[in-house]
């Protein structure tokens, strides 16, 4: 079971819990809503994805057309979604744009800051804003401009601030009960049968590291 934000005919917008993939996989998201809005056979739809270690607020559609429009929103830069990090040291200013190239290792299962352009290498541009440092770590609001895999995590990781409690790009020995302090803390879109426009906010949960800023 998980917690429902908004639910009706067409969409259900819950809160994903960490390390639980958003994908239509066993044990994954569409499985937790369709126990917890008692339909097993409802259809499901992703239109936005987490990394399975992140956790915070997702929408899905239940329609294959209400999918669909979430979808063309996204891809047309209609839909606003924010999250929240805590991460290693302090940006240079207090708010900025990290532009960069970034590819990826599927050796490794990591995505790298790239130098020059080349096959598979796609640009990646984030916007944060600064909203708190203390004990060595800040907090930052961030506002993904583009998608890409793990793109908030290496675009921070490449500047020396990796993600507080962050196992795959960060070195620092961060506390083995943490989890990653990347957190999806606000979704704005238009309804997409309504029209209307809906507005989701949930502050991280009150946890280690988020305790720091309380």
């Amino acid at each position: 079971m998980i917690d429902l934000i908004y639910q009706d005919q067409a969409i259900v917008v819950c809160v994903k819990p960490f390390r639980v993939l958003s994908t239509d996989e066993p044990g994954g998201m569409p499985d937790l809503i369709r126990e917890t809005i008692g339909q097993p056979q409802a259809k499901v739809r992703a239109v936005h994805r987490l990394d399975q270690v992140v956790g915070g607020l997702m929408v899905y559609g239940l329609t294959g057309p209400a999918a669909s429009e979430l979808s063309r929103q996204i891809r047309e830069d209609q839909f606003l979604k924010e999250y929240q990090a805590v991460v290693h040291w302090r940006p240079q200013y207090d708010e900025g744009t990290f532009v960069d190239l970034l590819g990826r290792n599927e050796k490794t299962r990591k995505t790298y800051v790239a130098k020059y352009p080349g096959k598979g290498i796609q640009q990646a541009v984030l916007h944060y804003k600064l909203l708190d440092n203390k004990q060595g770590f800040s907090l930052v609001e961030i506002r993904l401009e583009t998608g890409r895999t793990h793109q908030i995590r290496a675009q921070f990781s490449s500047r020396g601030m990796p993600l507080a409690g962050d196992r795959k790009y960060s070195k620092y020995p961060d506390p083995q009960d943490w989890q990653i302090a990347l957190w999806s803390s606000h979704l704005h879109f238009t309804h997409p049968e309504t029209g209307e426009e809906m507005d989701f906010r949930l502050p991280p949960p009150d946890t280690e590291p988020w305790t720091l800023f309380r």
